[in-house]
Order: structure tokens, then C-alpha cells, then sequence
């Protein structure tokens, strides 16, 4: 396996199957498909990190009713509700989040995952400045749903039309075997434009590659690095900031290996734990950026970032 540059407990190497997200909607969006051109509430945060500027963007949101038929599978109900309650958080409803990142290194700009639709995420990036037209790479962390429903829009049109792409080469093989509706519909038709990396490789300056199999078999996350600065960004390796993240041997219904999914999340997050480098995280309240700290052996704590990054 290729040795990452300039950190050290970097790789997590499992597998397994994959079962997809349903694709998401803002809340508060205006009336129906027609009513509005774009979703209201698109909202964007962007800090800036050496020569990076980074954006996360939210492209949807919704609620999700029972959550430990998702997070926490394998505890008792008792259990569950005692860390939702010490967390103040309900547990009869979830608030699902959809973060794409976008990174401007410099010289190009990269997109982190295309979101549930494309209508949510290009105006998120309209909130940031950027036009579907800027977008230079588009990297898929891996291919459930609500990563690739915005690869084009309702009628089929490409997104990203400028763009080349990049994946992790166990991912689209495991997908490209599947006869998958999504991925026929929405990658298969880009596969031309596809770069395809494995743990180690470089998507542009300063961005590299880690593998984090588990969620699905080719999931990776990747680091962002400049000016000696480091953000992870952890796609889907912890799917909420408590059920999964604080709890990482908790199942999650989405993984498709669990417990590859689970010795990902403590390999990694315990590295960023270490290390005290802020995370980005698609399903973590937005505006998805954080911190976590290691509170125990394998149990870890997200603390959601305020102004650390713009000083």
C-alpha cells in the first residue's frame, strides 16, 4: 500500500456491500418541481486553508423518522435513549444533512460528491460563487444515491459539463457489476471522463486519497493539505455526529460491511482525534465542519467548529 505524505496511522482497508440513501430534499423549498427555480434555503460556508479555499455546501436536508431502525442496531432501546437523552436529542426523529464539499486548490476546482439532485446543488455552489461550469474535477467518495443523484438533472443533461472525474477504482467495479438503476443512469455514462485511484492517490495538489472501506467497498475520504494545514474530508464514514461518529461500533443500517465500516470509523477517527485536525463530514450538521476528540478507547466526541478556521 502507498505511504501518504506527511502523516503517519493514515489508512483503513476493508469491504463489504452497499445499500444506497434515499435521496433527500431541502425543507422549505418553494412548491413543487416548476413552482421555483431553485431551493431557498441552499446555503454555503467557505473558510480558506493555505492556498485552498473550501466550501461545504448544503444541498439538502429532511427528516427521518425512527432513527434507531438507521443508527444503534445492535444496542437496546434502553441504551440508545440513554445517549439520546444525555445529547438532548429525540428519538423518534433525525435530521438528515447533504454536504458536498467544493475546494479550490489554486489551479483547479474540485467537487466532493454531486449531492441528491442537481437542482440542490448548483445552488448551493451559485450561493458560493461558482457556476456547474467551474466545476474543473468531480470526485465520488462512493455511489449510493445521495451521491450521485446530481451528477445530471431531470432531464438527463450531464451537470458538470467541463469536468473530469474521479473514483475509487473498488467502487465503481462493485457498482458496475450490481445493475444498479442509479449508477446506469447517472455514472456508467461518464465512465470516458473517469480517472480511477486507489489509497494513495493524488486528485490534484493536495488532495490525496485514503481508503475507508466499509460504508461501501471502495468508500474513501481524503485529505485536504496547505499551507501545513490539514482538514480529513470523511464523506460517509460516520453518518451522524452521536449514533455514529461518538459511538463508532453502533450499526448503521447504510453500511454495507459493518464491521469494517466500524474499525474504519475508530482507525480514522482516532487519527484525526490525535492529530487535532478538523473533519468534514456530508451528513454532519451543517455547516459540517468539526472536530472530534478521543473520550475513551474506541468513543469519541464531535465538536462542531465556530471560528477556528477563520482566524
Amino acid at each position: 500500500m502507498m505511504k501518504l505524505p506527511h502523516f503517519t496511522r493514515r489508512s483503513a482497508l476493508f469491504a463489504g456491500a452497499a445499500v444506497p440513501f434515499a435521496v433527500a430534499q431541502l425543507p422549505n423549498t418553494a412548491g413543487a418541481e416548476g413552482h421555483a427555480a431553485d431551493p431557498q434555503n441552499a446555503i454555503q460556508n467557505t473558510f480558506e486553508m493555505g492556498d485552498m479555499a473550501v466550501s461545504t455546501l448544503l444541498a439538502g436536508s429532511r427528516a427521518v423518522d425512527n432513527p434507531q431502525g438507521i443508527f444503534g442496531m445492535n444496542v437496546s432501546e434502553e441504551e440508545f435513549a440513554a445517549v439520546s437523552a444525555a445529547n438532548f436529542l429525540p428519538t423518534d426523529q433525525s435530521q438528515f444533512y447533504f454536504t458536498p464539499t467544493v475546494v479550490q486548490t489554486g489551479t483547479e476546482t474540485v467537487l466532493f460528491d454531486a449531492g441528491p439532485s442537481a437542482a440542490g446543488t448548483t445552488a448551493a455552489l451559485a450561493q458560493a460563487g461558482l457556476a456547474p461550469d467551474d466545476i474543473d474535477v468531480v470526485v465520488l467518495t462512493h455511489m449510493h444515491g445521495d451521491h450521485i443523484g446530481g451528477l445530471t438533472n431531470d432531464a438527463g443533461d450531464v451537470t458538470f459539463s467541463n469536468a473530469r472525474y474521479v473514483t475509487g477504482q473498488a467502487e465503481f467495479d462493485h457498482w458496475a457489476g450490481l445493475g444498479n438503476d442509479g449508477f446506469e443512469a447517472k455514472v456508467r455514462p461518464l465512465a470516458e471522463k473517469m480517472t480511477f485511484i486507489a489509497d494513495g492517490g493524488d486528485v490534484a495538489s493536495g488532495v490525496t486519497a485514503m481508503a475507508a472501506f466499509g460504508h461501501t467497498p471502495g468508500h474513501m475520504v481524503y485529505m485536504l493539505e496547505s499551507g501545513g494545514k490539514q482538514v480529513l474530508l470523511m464523506a460517509d464514514l460516520a453518518n451522524h455526529y452521536v449514533w455514529s461518529l461518538a459511538y463508532p461500533e453502533w450499526e448503521v443500517r447504510f453500511d454495507a460491511d459493518k464491521a469494517a465500516a466500524a474499525a474504519a470509523r475508530k482507525t480514522v477517527l482516532g487519527m484525526v482525534a490525535a492529530e487535532k485536525m478538523p473533519l468534514i463530514g456530508y451528513h454532519m450538521p451543517f455547516p459540517g465542519v468539526g472536530y472530534v476528540e478521543e473520550v475513551d478507547a474506541g468513543r469519541f466526541r464531535y465538536v462542531p467548529v465556530s471560528y477556528q478556521l477563520s482566524l
